[in-house]
């Protein structure tokens, strides 16, 4: 089973992504902030992370930081799409700029969602058989 961690801190968002990944078959863990987001990445083999931008305690950017300096290869590589209302091309060159995959604003369409992760996977795993 494909498997995926919400990171969000507003928690009807967080149920609402997950229920609308589970509908597309993910399994789904659920954060509330990058610093839950590093306690569920270092207990449980995560596929793919959708990651708010602005939480309390750890923010998403500070997160992929600290994601993307692991030393388990596998999980620094992770793919990493953004979820933000912060919707401008200068956002989204910002979450690339920290080491995110994608970026995505809110509100979500789960369909668009969908085509974004499929894009993540494909990318994942030519990138492993290179």
């Amino acid at each position: 089973m494909f498997q995926i961690l919400v990171v969000e801190d507003d928690a009807s968002l967080r149920k609402l992504m997950s229920a609308a990944l589970k509908q597309h078959g993910y399994v789904t863990f659920l954060a509330n902030d990058g610093l839950e987001a590093l306690d569920v990445l270092e207990k449980t083999n995560i596929d793919l992370i959708i990651s708010d931008i602005m939480m309390p305690n750890m923010d998403g950017y500070e997160a992929t930081k600290c994601i993307r300096h692991l030393q388990d290869i596998k999980k620094a590589e992770i793919p990493i799409i953004a979820m933000t209302a912060n919707a401008f091309q200068e956002d989204a060159e910002k979450c690339i700029a920290v080491g995110m995959n994608a970026h995505l604003a809110k509100p979500l369409d789960i369909e668009k969602v969908e085509q974004t992760i499929c894009k993540q996977v494909r990318d994942a795993k030519m990138k492993n058989r290179i």
